[in-house]
C-alpha cells in the first residue's frame, strides 16, 4: 500500500486545538484589595491561581455579560470558569512535557513571531515579560505537540479512497444554470408600479413569439442588455432565494413568470443547465489527504492529551458557587 507521510512541509500543519500566538490585553495583576487570590489546581508540582483563571476567563466573561442576562448568565460563567481551568491544567501538563523533553524555543523565534504579530497590527507589549512568555509558551506548545503528533501520522491511499467514498457530497459540484434575463429598476421609491407594467409588456411580447434576447435589448434596464441579457453560468445556491426559487424548476429555454426582487422587476430564462456532478476522486485527493490527516491528528490529540492526564498528579480546589465553600478535591495519578 502506498503510504503518504506528513512530515513534509508542503502539506497542512496540525491545527493544534488551541488559539496559538495570540496575546491577550491581560489586566493589571489582581491585587489582594480586589481579589483575595488562592490555589485552584496544583497540576504535578506546579500551581494555578485563581487570577489565572480569571485572565483565562476575561474575554469569554466579557462576552458572556454582553449576550446573556438574568438567571442564565451565572450558570453559563460557571461552566466558562470549569473550562477555563481545563485548559489551563492541559496547557501546563503540555509545558511540562516540553520541559522533560527538553524542547526549547530560541529568543529568536520568539522574537521573529513577535515582530509578525506587530505587523499583523496585534495589540501587545513587547517589553511585558507575561506577553514574551506567552508567545514563548504558544511556540513551545507548537512544537511539542508536533512532536508527539505530527510525526507519528501516515495515511494510505485506501483511507483517503474510502473516506471519499463516505463522503462523496463533500465533493460535489451543485447544478449549474446558464441564464438570460430582462430586468426594469424602478426610477423612484414609488416607480414599482411602473416597472410592474414594462415587465408585464415585456412578458406580452414574449408570448406573441417576440425573442427573448430582442425584448432585451429593447427594453431591458440591465447592464447586458445589449447582448441579449445573457448572466452566464451561475451555481446552484448562488441566486438570491426569490430568484433560486424561480428558476430551480425551468427547463432549458423555459421563461420565469415576472418576479420582483431586491434587484428590480425580472425574467429570467433558463438557457442551459448542468446537473449536479461529483469532483473526481484524483481531483479532490491532496483536499482528501488533508481532511483525513487533520481527523487523525485530533483523535492522536486527544488521546496524548488523555495519557498525559493519566500520568500526573491533579488537585482540583475550585468550587464556583462559593469561594468560602470545603474545597472539593481531586485527584489523579498513576
Amino acid at each position: 500500500m502506498n503510504r503518504v507521510s506528513h512530515r513534509s512541509d508542503r502539506l497542512v500543519r496540525f491545527k493544534l486545538p488551541l488559539v496559538l500566538l495570540v496575546i491577550w490585553s491581560w489586566p493589571p495583576a489582581f491585587s489582594a484589595a480586589h481579589l483575595q487570590d488562592r490555589i485552584v489546581a496544583v497540576v504535578n508540582s506546579e500551581l494555578i491561581m485563581l487570577s489565572d483563571v480569571k485572565r483565562e476567563l476575561e474575554i469569554e466573561q466579557e462576552r458572556l455579560s454582553r449576550e446573556h442576562r438574568g438567571n442564565d448568565l451565572p450558570l453559563r460563567l460557571k461552566t466558562a470558569e470549569y473550562m477555563a481551568l481545563t485548559k489551563l491544567i492541559e496547557r501546563r501538563l503540555q509545558l511540562q512535557e516540553a520541559k522533560a523533553k527538553k524542547v526549547e524555543v530560541s529568543d529568536l523565534e520568539v522574537k521573529q513571531a513577535l515582530e509578525q504579530m506587530q505587523r499583523q497590527g496585534r495589540l501587545f507589549d513587547i517589553a511585558n515579560a507575561n506577553h514574551v512568555q506567552t508567545v514563548r509558551d504558544q511556540l513551545l506548545l507548537m512544537r511539542v505537540v508536533d512532536m508527539h503528533i505530527r510525526g507519528n501520522i501516515t495515511v494510505g491511499d485506501s483511507e483517503l479512497k474510502r473516506f471519499y467514498q463516505e463522503h462523496r457530497d463533500r465533493f460535489a459540484v451543485p447544478e449549474e444554470y446558464q441564464l438570460s434575463q430582462i430586468i426594469f429598476h424602478p426610477r423612484s421609491s414609488d416607480g414599482l408600479a411602473e416597472a410592474l407594467t414594462k415587465a408585464r409588456r415585456a412578458m406580452d411580447d414574449l408570448k406573441r413569439g417576440e425573442k427573448f434576447e430582442d425584448v432585451a435589448m429593447q427594453h431591458s434596464d440591465g447592464a447586458n442588455a445589449l447582448q441579449g441579457g445573457r448572466l452566464g453560468w451561475v451555481r446552484q445556491g448562488e441566486l438570491i432565494p426569490v430568484i433560486e426559487q424561480a428558476v430551480a424548476h425551468l427547463v432549458q429555454g423555459g421563461i420565469s413568470e415576472i418576479i420582483e426582487s431586491p434587484e428590480g422587476v425580472q425574467i429570467i430564462r433558463m438557457d442551459d443547465r448542468r446537473p449536479k456532478q461529483f469532483r473526481r476522486y484524483e481531483d479532490a485527493r491532496r483536499e482528501i489527504q488533508e481532511l483525513v490527516y487533520q481527523q487523525k491528528s485530533d483523535a492522536m490529540y486527544q488521546s496524548w492529551l488523555a495519557d498525559l492526564k493519566n500520568k500526573a498528579y491533579i488537585e482540583i480546589k475550585f468550587d464556583q458557587a462559593a469561594e468560602k465553600s470545603q474545597p472539593q478535591s481531586v485527584r489523579s495519578a498513576q
